[in-house]
């Protein structure tokens, strides 16, 4: 549906973790690719400790789980180090080694980490919440009942298989009326505000890049049902044989929808060629990490020439924009493309194209049916998950992501205390002040380069827990015997949400992520970084244990979000968030030359057999967990020192500070993973693996080999290293 296609459209930010970033998002099956995704962050948050459960049958004859109460993961682990390996040849096996022997990957994840042991806590909480305001006897709040009555709806597992297919039907039958290709832009409005399909592009509002004051239209690539435009055009086996994988699986939901097997297998075939020629005309998600790239303002004539076959007038009086004169359109080859299609492929390709999206999107909440053929191909072939999320954690996900402003401002009054916040703003002033040093020191740097480098560090706003201003749902309908209705009314509301701010002020106080999120971000056009109140709580955030494993831990979070202000992509904005050159010519020749080395670097590291990182993609994430790194213990070192001057710190744990500081770090990216969902991630990931996160970044701190005593020349440890900030 719309929510996810905007979501990945518009946010244009660096978050700490790869994957999912929300509790929200609850789809299987993998969003179209749009408009460049900034998401440079820390870590996913899809969850699952495998934990006992009982269920129990509702009023309407549904059996739900009754979870247990899953254990809250600890800050610092000593039963997970390995103390058989040597951390000066393979940090994160030092690190991680016990505890990933320890920890495996659960049945219904493709992953399994500390961040999923987080998030499955915050889905857990959310849940009960979710639970109490389902009770339609119960004294419910005006907010309660919304929210309570969509996760109510989503829970009816019974109602949704008597629809069955009738549930969407009301789409398809406006599909049906297509009768000219020229009416395309009609149907794809018509589709996208009532019916919340997706379409060929993605289309919304963003701040203008080279004036971050304006909210502009923006138009970008999109339309794609598998994950990126290399899976289209690889032609190594394996990604062969994810496209015939596809072909039947678009051939058995056409099957599902009432087609005969031979007019199914026809409409794959037309939508696979449909999407293999955006893809062709699609740019790599490399070259969109580029701003320069992704910025050609036209006026609407020249989107007119550039498009003839597609009648954009029509289409934006449909979804009911705003009179506008120009706009973004970040990718041109992509609309050259898709013009040639819409006068080349036939119109029963199309309609069969526009089938597909409507139930593609609508998958997930239709009968069990379809909810499990979206899960054997998106799921357990693309990514090898051997069993699906229990229903409770489906439906809080997606409660989350419909309503997720809703749900947490009552979340964050049960676990969010004051205090953290308090805790965390000082956290923030000292990683700051590490920040202004380090730029200060830098010898690459020019002293005007770095003038403006300290500017844009006093202009970052901190955003910390949640929202100043909680949004309002109150015209969002949402009904108890409608869950499809429901995500399609609560996506629609999303899309109405970006289109109307065309034109508008921009509002700096919004957030991109819902409260009880296991993740953060910096947005490069807002300049701020954003901490979520669902990842500061332990293993990042924890008071209770000495400096060092906080530092190490959420400290590491703050510097990564705020070295995403200055990694490759970054530092191409100014402190007022517009695309402006602020280094001079021989400055940013030293940086670039900084960067290639950990894009050499990375790119050498292999994540599965015959798999290496992209290290361009890959760049912005790396820098930042890097810059984040040697922030933290900066920050850590002065505090330790202005809290004892003079003083040696004592052990604790048998580890000195330093030492406890690099294994709270490391300890925060203990993972396994399937190695089909590794090699997704090796084309689409903008993030490495936690293995080369904790890996890459210590040994090029030399700081880490002085604390473990290493000698000059150990992996962990190189005579040669890179470093940016």
């Amino acid at each position: 549906m719309l929510s996810v296609r905007i979501a990945s459209a518009l946010l244009l930010c660096a978050c700490l973790a790869h994957g999912q970033n929300s509790v929200a998002q609850a789809k299987s099956s993998a969003p179209a690719p749009g408009f460049p995704v900034w998401l440079g962050g820390i870590d996913e948050l899809h969850a699952a400790f495998l934990i006992e459960s009982r269920t129990r049958e509702d009023e309407k004859g549904n059996v739900q789980e009754i979870p247990a109460e899953p254990k809250a993961p600890q800050s610092f682990d000593l039963s997970g180090i390995d103390k058989t390996a040597d951390p000066c040849t393979d940090f994160y096996q030092y690190a991680c080694g016990n505890w990933k022997k320890d920890n495996p990957i659960p049945p219904d994840q493709v992953r399994w980490g500390r961040f999923n042991q987080l998030a499955l806590r915050n889905e857990w909480l959310l849940y009960r919440e979710l639970e109490t305001a389902a009770n339609p006897d119960a004294k419910r709040t005006p907010l309660e009942q919304k929210y309570g009555d969509f996760y109510a709806a989503c829970m009816n597992t019974q109602l949704a298989d008597a629809r069955g297919v009738a549930a969407l039907q009301p789409t398809l039958n406006t599909i049906n009326t297509l009768g000219d290709r020229k009416q395309l832009a009609a149907l794809l409005a018509t589709l996208e505000i009532q019916d919340g399909t997706s379409g060929l592009f993605s289309f919304g509002v963003g701040q203008d890049q080279k004036d971050s004051t304006r909210q502009i239209a923006i138009a970008g690539q999109g339309g794609l049902g598998l994950p990126d435009r290399d899976y289209y055009l690889l032609q190594n086996p394996r990604q062969q044989k994810i496209r015939e994988q596809y072909i039947a699986h678009m051939s058995k939901m056409f099957q599902l929808a009432g087609d005969t097997p031979e007019k199914a297998a026809n409409q794959a075939q037309s939508v696979l060629a449909i999407e293999t020629a955006l893809a062709q005309g699609s740019m790599s998600r490399t070259d969109l990490r580029d701003p320069a790239k992704r910025y050609h303002i036209m006026t609407l004539a020249e989107l007119a020439k550039l498009t003839p076959d597609f009648d954009w007038p029509v289409y934006f009086h449909g979804i009911g924009m705003r009179p506008f004169e120009t706009l973004n359109v970040t990718v041109p080859g992509f609309f050259t493309t898709m013009n040639a299609q819409i006068g080349t492929q036939s119109l029963e390709a199309w309609k069969s194209y526009l089938r597909w999206r409507a139930l593609h999107d609508a998958a997930p909440w239709m009968s069990d049916a379809f909810v499990q053929e979206n899960f054997n191909f998106y799921s357990r072939e693309l990514l090898g998950q051997e069993e699906m999320a229990p229903r409770w954690r489906r439906c809080t996900r997606a409660t989350d992501g419909a309503l997720g402003e809703a749900v947490g401002q009552d979340w964050v009054k049960k676990y969010f205390s004051p205090e953290k916040k308090e805790n965390m703003i000082k956290l923030v002033t000292a990683l700051e002040a590490a920040l202004g040093q380090d730029i200060a020191q830098l010898p690459w740097m020019s002293e005007d380069t770095k003038k403006k480098a300290l500017e844009k560090l006093a202009l970052i706003r901190n955003k910390i827990g949640y929202p100043e201003h909680w949004r309002d749902y109150s015209t969002v309908e949402v009904k108890r015997d409608d869950l499809l209705g429901n995500v399609v009314r609560a996506d629609v509301f999303a899309d109405r949400f970006n289109l109307n701010k065309l034109g508008k002020p921009v509002d700096e106080t919004e957030w991109n992520m819902t409260p009880p999120t296991v993740n953060a971000y910096y947005s490069p056009p807002m300049n701020d970084i954003n901490f979520p109140a669902g990842i500061l709580q332990p293993p990042f955030y924890d008071f209770s244990k000495d400096p060092a494993v906080n530092f190490g831990g959420i400290g590491v979070v703050i510097g990564h979000e705020m070295t995403h202000g200055f990694d490759d992509q970054g530092s191409k904005y100014d402190g007022h968030g517009n695309v402006l050159e602020w280094q001079t010519a021989a400055d940013r020749k030293a940086f670039t030359e900084r960067t290639d080395c950990e894009v050499k670097e990375y790119g050498s590291f292999e994540t599965v057999p015959g798999q290496k990182l992209n290290g361009s993609l890959t760049l912005g994430e790396n820098t930042a967990d890097n810059g984040g790194l040697r922030l933290a213990y900066v920050a850590l070192m002065d505090s330790l020192a202005k809290d004892a001057p003079g003083a040696v710190p004592p052990q604790v744990d048998g580890y000195t500070p330093a030492q406890r500081f690099f294994l709270a770090f490391g300890q925060v990216w203990c993972e396994n993973i399937r190695e089909q969902d590794a090699r997704n991630r090796a084309l689409v990931d903008p993030h490495s693996p936690g293995r080369w996160r904790v890996n890459g970044a210590v040994q090029n701190f030399d700081e880490f080999g002085k604390a473990f005593g290493c000698k000059k020349g150990a992996p962990m440890y190189p005579e040669n290293s890179c470093r940016v900030w």
